[in-house]
């Protein structure tokens, strides 16, 4: 009998193919030297992120491989992720740094920055029961002191349409809820092919010098970048969780219903490879759908039509819910994101900016994106909103209108919800012999960011083809100088989605080529006269030399009849002149 079970026994073995010639063993620990049970582990041999172990609750693992050296990730939620190259013939000792949890240590975000520039300290500006972040503009600044500046590459386009429903309802625009760059960058731009990088790099990039319309002593650069457009018949499946707002502030016309009738529309475009789960709060947090397919499209909306509005708004312990649905059913090479949609007035929990940027940044390592959506009016908080999708590495946009929820979730969804890159900025290096001293336009700091001393230049997410345009205003630059000689240089960096871990650069030099501003590209010219309208909206000091009457010529001769967004601009000039200078003559209208 025994002889018959070690024969059987013998061949089983044989029968057996033996895939594991190795053991990786070893522990994870905190950086105080606590054990870290629950930690995901990934082996590229394993196919990277297709196959998980974790770590005992001794904070342990034992892994079988068939390689002998292999390349190991581990991941945990408030931790900084670890990728390494490991001899699994050695006993592996790996400590997580954990993600800082004092809202103290956590570091504003610049939009822009100017090496060795600091200024004074603001307050943050209330505006009606709205927050809004306070803004320092920029200023000149002398090139030979200041040489090098940037900013952040993002696409968020909320200002503008937060603008124009102030207008439309007849009230003027809190100063700090102008950033003109977002005013900027809601509009597209139509450029030729010149000076545009070859077709071996990922970005395109063309710069373009005029003379300056408000200001013959000055010229303007235009500086113009658009990302890689991804395929759409091979847009990677998506990931998405609706965190909508019931509480009992939504419950007006220009809120929930709003958002109801904006998710519904995204539902229509979802496809058979995409999936949805929906996360409410309002008195409390639940799950009100599962995880389905884009397929069910009258199971998403009929949930999304049961919706109502009331009781407070836990905003914090929904957001952990959120992400906590979005990684259950993450999808990995997809788009994974939460799309948060809100008036942004979270009265239960965690409710400072501070504290929300700190629990959003706990995740932002988990290849979960964030896209807020803000509605209403009153206790709309905007600064709230704007820390929590940079810190979310996301982007953030206004709805007011039904047009412009389709603009948002339809007509440009793969530039605001598929993320190309990651961390992009433009650095500029001005020639001090050639510019005597220049300024952006827009990106605007807020207060505590420029306070702060560790704070930091904090790259944005670029969307699939978003281009997006910046403007200096510069001084000291000889018109009739040659045009042979380069006045300065760009370098675009930035990490590619699937490749987060290396920093592509491009660069470009910035040509002495000046067009004369009547003479300049339809597109120039708009942009132009969106940042001035944006200046005199915030009352800016170079503001003083031109109205809105001079903004409308400028406009209103670079734009066709059949573009709506463009044509609608042209009407919001017309309802700020009413507003703003209510004793002069309407100049708008007697001039068309």
């Amino acid at each position: 009998m025994k002889l018959v079970l070690l024969s059987i026994l013998f061949l089983s073995v044989l029968a057996k193919p033996v895939s594991a010639q190795f053991y990786l063993r070893g522990e994870i620990k905190d950086e105080k030297g606590n054990v870290l049970p629950n930690v995901k582990i990934n082996l590229y041999s394993k196919n990277a992120y297709s196959f998980s172990y974790k770590s005992g609750s001794a904070g342990t693992f034992g892994i079988p491989t068939n390689l002998e050296v292999d390349t190991i990730i581990l991941s945990l939620l408030g931790y900084e992720p670890l990728k390494k190259a490991v001899n699994v013939r050695q006993y592996q000792s790996f400590v997580l740094k954990m993600l800082s949890t004092n809202p103290n240590k956590i570091k504003n975000g610049l939009c822009s920055k100017t090496k060795q520039f600091f200024s004074e300290q603001y307050n943050l500006l209330s505006s009606n029961g709205e927050s809004y972040s306070s803004l320092v503009e920029n200023d000149f600044f002398n090139t030979s002191k200041y040489p090098e500046t940037g900013f952040t590459l993002n696409i968020d386009r909320a200002s503008y349409s937060n603008i124009r429903r102030f207008l439309n309802n007849g009230i003027k625009a809190p100063t700090n809820a102008v950033r003109i760059e977002e005013m900027l960058n809601y509009f597209d731009y139509k450029f030729d092919n010149n000076n545009a990088q070859d077709a071996k790099n990922k970005f395109a990039i063309h710069h373009y010098l005029t003379t300056c319309p408000w200001n013959n002593k000055s010229n303007l650069l235009f500086l113009h970048i658009k990302a890689p457009k991804l395929n759409l018949d091979t847009l990677p499946p998506s990931n998405l969780v609706f965190l909508i707002d019931v509480s009992g502030s939504m419950d007006k016309p220009n809120r929930l219903p709003l958002l109801q009738a904006s998710f519904k529309k995204l539902v229509d475009n979802l496809r058979d490879i995409d999936y949805v789960t929906i996360v409410i709060y309002g008195g409390g947090v639940a799950k009100v759908l599962d995880a389905t397919n884009g397929s069910e499209k009258e199971v998403i909306k009929n949930v999304i039509d049961s919706l109502s509005a009331s009781g407070d708004t836990p905003g914090e312990a929904a957001i952990q819910t959120a992400y906590a649905a979005a990684a259950k059913t993450f999808i990995p090479g997809g788009n994974n994101r939460v799309i948060l949609a809100t008036d942004g007035d979270f009265n239960v929990g965690v409710t400072s900016e501070k504290a929300l940027q700190e629990l959003i940044t706990r995740y932002t390592q988990s290849g979960i994106y964030l896209t807020c959506l803000g509605v209403g009016m009153g206790n709309y908080k905007d600064s709230k909103l704007e820390i929590l999708s940079k810190s979310g590495k996301g982007n953030f946009a206004y709805i007011d209108n039904l047009y412009e929820a389709e603009k948002v979730l339809v007509t440009e969804f793969t530039k605001t919800m598929y993320a190309v890159a990651n961390d992009a900025t433009l650095n500029i290096s001005f020639n001090a012999n050639n510019i005597k001293e220049y300024r952006l336009i827009g990106f605007d700091n807020r207060v505590a960011a420029i306070v702060d001393k560790n704070s930091e230049l904090e790259g944005g997410e670029v969307g699939s083809a978003h281009s997006m345009i910046a403007i200096f205003e510069l001084k000291g630059l000889e018109n009739n100088m040659d045009s042979s000689i380069n006045i300065g240089n760009i370098e675009l960096q930035y990490k590619l989605v699937d490749n987060n871990h290396i920093i592509l650069n491009q660069n470009l030099a910035i040509q002495n080529t000046i067009t004369l501003f009547n003479n300049a590209l339809p597109s120039i010219k708009f942009a132009t006269s969106v940042a001035m309208f944006g200046s005199l909206l915030k009352q800016s000091k170079y503001a003083n030399d031109y109205d809105f009457i001079d903004i409308y010529k400028i406009a209103s001769s670079a734009i066709s009849a059949n573009d709506y967004a463009k044509q609608e601009f042209i009407r919001l000039l017309q309802t700020a002149e009413k507003l703003y200078n209510p004793k002069k003559k309407w100049q708008i209208k007697n001039n068309r």
